[in-house]
């Protein structure tokens, strides 16, 4: 596992590279951004106080690598990532999402990762929880002996009790069980178990979206008050195992610990990705649409400069949260923003258009690349799915071509052609009789030359 924090820019850069071809003025900046909070944290309370993070705005047609630059980097770095459209977002008096909610999901999504790690630190003492617990399905007496003392004293009445025998034959049968659970004998066996459910009633009650959104968690206020119901269900071992072991893990975990690490990772380490930035740039209207994109930037502008939000887990503030803005800017122009906002994205990075030879690299060089992908499904059904370089550039030159002949809509035009190519290939899979496919240029060629030579039925299909 890479610690992050010891990366310098050039190895977060390197470390994109792995992913996303080309673009190296992007990966520089948001490097640097990154990298600058890291060194935030290693400075004296007076200056970590000073420095604020420099939000970034990309700058660049659809699938050049924009969302894919910053998703990358959160995944790499373990900070909280959001992606937003700035079009579901309307100021206050029209349809649409409260613009605070964007912080509310980033916290949101915080939590889950802070609970998931702590949740797989104490994995192993959870195992051995939900092993017991299956032991009780498995053998319900060794489970009641431990009981029955108190319940004859509470009720007053006399049950019987085990004799020392039969203690220890009942301890013998768990033993062995249990040895018979580690060993993986016993894993299709059906058992009855409990599993506790919450009694709420409220879950999509009229108004659930609007309270969430100002911070009120219904689940909270009323779930302590309302008792939990166990409820039994038959199901397998195995099956048992993967239903319990989060909820034994989650009893472990410390989850006012846990909130409190989430709401300062979210705070001084969370990432928030604004797409389609460019959809509500525009000049100052009196009235129609204008008025709404300019109130969205209007309600857009206290976060980005930094606020304190209400969420249900607590205050969280936006002063240290990196944001990065996003849009092909075709229609408008970054100067078109209002210059308050404008000043709040002080970093500039225009991506560039991918070229043919982008498309080629993009193709087979990053470890996630589409031919990787198509081998690796493949290979599940026992086929052997080889690339030749000129099948490859054909792709490539195939997806440059429609992009500029059709709508821009870069490396996603990949996806399309690849699909086309290989469909047949896919949908016969288990039954050819020859399992080593070769796409080359004439296998590429015999499944597109018909769609390409029709106009209408390429630009319908890929």
């Amino acid at each position: 596992m890479i610690d992050f924090d010891l990366l310098t820019p050039k190895e977060i850069v390197n470390e994109l590279d792995k992913y996303i071809i080309g673009q190296k003025d992007a990966k520089k900046a948001v490097a640097i951004a990154v990298r600058n909070r890291i060194r935030r944290q290693r400075l004296s309370e007076k200056w970590r106080k000073e420095v604020l993070p420099k939000n970034i705005l990309m700058i660049g047609p659809t699938g050049v690598g924009k969302t894919e630059i910053a998703r990358r980097l959160a995944q790499l770095s373990g900070s909280p990532f959001l992606k937003v459209e700035a079009t579901r977002f309307t100021e206050v008096g029209y349809v649409g999402k409260n613009v605070d909610s964007m912080i509310r999901d980033l916290v949101e999504i915080s939590i889950n990762m802070v609970k998931k790690q702590r949740m797989e630190e104490v994995k192993e003492k959870a195992e051995l929880m939900v092993e017991e617990r299956i032991l009780d399905a498995l053998l319900p007496e060794s489970k009641r002996r431990e009981t029955t003392g108190l319940i004859n004293i509470l009720s007053g009445i006399q049950r019987h009790q085990p004799s020392t025998e039969e203690r220890q034959s009942l301890r013998h049968k768990r033993e062995e069980l249990r040895q018979q659970l580690r060993s993986g004998k016993i894993e299709d066996h059906i058992i009855e178990v409990e599993i506790e459910q919450s009694s709420l009633p409220f879950t999509g009650i009229i108004g659930g979206g609007e309270l969430e959104d100002l911070g009120i968690d219904l689940s909270n206020l009323f779930g302590s008050m309302l008792p939990k119901t166990k409820k039994k269900k038959k199901m397998t071992i195995a099956e048992a195992r993967k239903v319990l072991l989060p909820l034994e893990a989650e009893k472990l975990v410390d989850m006012e610990k846990t909130t409190q690490e989430a709401l300062d990772r979210a705070q001084n380490r969370g990432i928030v990705f604004i797409d389609e930035l460019d959809k509500i740039a525009g000049k100052a209207a009196g009235s129609g649409p204008d008025v709404s994109r300019q109130g969205v930037q209007r309600d857009l502008l206290p976060i980005v400069e930094g606020t304190t939000i209400m969420t249900k887990y607590g205050p969280v503030r936006t002063d240290y949260i990196l944001f990065i803005g996003s849009g092909a800017f075709h229609m408008s122009r970054p100067s078109e923003l209002i210059p308050e906002l404008q000043g709040r994205f002080p970093i500039r990075v225009e991506l560039s258009p991918l070229t043919q030879r982008d498309f080629a690299r993009i193709l087979v060089e990053p470890e996630n690349a589409i031919t990787k992908q198509y081998q690796a499904l493949l290979s599940t059904e026992g086929v052997e799915l080889a690339f030749t370089d000129d099948g490859v550039e054909e792709v490539a030159k195939t997806a440059y071509e429609l992009n500029q002949r059709l709508e821009n809509i870069g490396a996603r035009r990949l996806y399309t052609v690849m699909e086309k190519v290989l469909e047949e290939v896919s949908f016969n899979a288990p039954d050819i009789p020859d399992k080593r496919v070769v796409v080359d240029k004439v296998y590429v060629n015999s499944k597109l030359d018909s769609i390409i030579k029709d106009e209408d039925l390429s630009s319908y299909i890929l």
